[in-house]
């Protein structure tokens, strides 16, 4: 078991006055059966004039709110002490092949498997392309485990992609991803998913953070000090496993889950409207503390 206190600040310094804005946020890190989330408290300035939590469709922890003051800075500051559990990692060719995984789902009516179904489907920023589809390909020969194919999927990913966040955006689709051989962890999540999607598998796309600073002299992993994104692919006999395109591995305790969706657009962190504002500048500053 490892103990985080998990601290992200997000703030919008505006050029001009603005005089109302409302916002969505997913900050809060959901409860899973490998991490519980002890306390929490989110905090804006200026305060809110509404606020409203829930749970949205997908079971993230969600938070509406405006603000009708003016003002030039919005705030946002969510602090959270999480205790997560490091999971045994599988035997990768004890799952079924991958084509055995995509015919189980066709004909699962379970609970579980008609919520994994609506994961094999194209989103607003994963389109199915015959690219995409191409490029899986590689990795799923026929009668090949699923999870050794996932595993050698992302490793080519991690190899054959380079880390460099100053050549996409959140809406870059996956085929300027492959265009580009470039992008971050967001990118890389979303061409995993796409490829996982066109072999006919649930997969999707999952938000939270990497630890910043490795106790024990471990590496520290890419995508520290910022939101992070990985994938998580579902098979009926195993559930939902996680891995990590960016870092070419399968999450551990040094990885805090915020929320999960078809894509970034379902999980961002923090988006809204405002009126007024003109141009501004965003600050975004994570630190993953691991606790005593």
């Amino acid at each position: 078991m490892t103990r985080y206190r998990v601290t992200h600040t997000t703030e919008y310094h505006y050029a001009a006055v603005v005089s109302q804005c409302q916002n969505e946020a997913h900050l809060l890190p959901r409860s899973t059966p490998r991490q519980q989330c002890e306390s929490e408290e989110l905090r804006i300035r200026p305060r809110p004039a509404l606020r409203h939590d829930r749970h949205d469709f997908f079971g993230n922890r969600t938070t509406y709110f405006a603000v009708h003051e003016p003002h030039d800075v919005l705030s946002v500051t969510a602090e959270s002490r999480i205790r997560v559990d490091a999971d045994s990692p599988p035997d990768m060719q004890a799952s079924p092949s991958w084509e055995a995984v995509a015919r189980a789902l066709d004909g699962d009516i379970s609970p579980a498997g008609l919520e994994a179904r609506q994961f094999r489907l194209a989103s607003s920023l994963i389109a199915g392309t015959p690219d995409v589809a191409a490029y899986a390909a590689v990795s799923f020969p026929a009668g090949r485990s699923m999870l050794a194919a996932v595993t050698d999927l992302i490793g080519r990913i991690h190899n054959e992609f380079v880390y460099d966040p100053g050549v996409t955006t959140v809406s870059t689709p996956v085929d300027g991803v492959m265009k580009h051989r470039r992008g971050v962890c967001q990118d890389f999540a979303h061409l995993a998913i796409g490829c996982l999607r066109s072999r006919g598998l649930a997969a999707r796309y999952v938000s939270g953070y990497v630890e910043t600073a490795p106790a024990g002299g471990q590496p520290q992993l890419t995508g520290a000090a910022a939101s992070h994104a990985w994938v998580s692919v579902y098979c009926p006999e195993l559930g939902w496993t996680d891995f990590d395109p960016t870092n070419d591995c399968m999450p551990t305790d040094q990885h805090v889950t915020v929320a999960w969706g078809r894509d970034y657009g379902d999980v961002a962190p923090l988006k809204g409207v405002v009126t007024g504002g003109g141009d501004h500048t965003l600050t975004v500053r994570v630190n993953v503390e691991r606790l005593a």
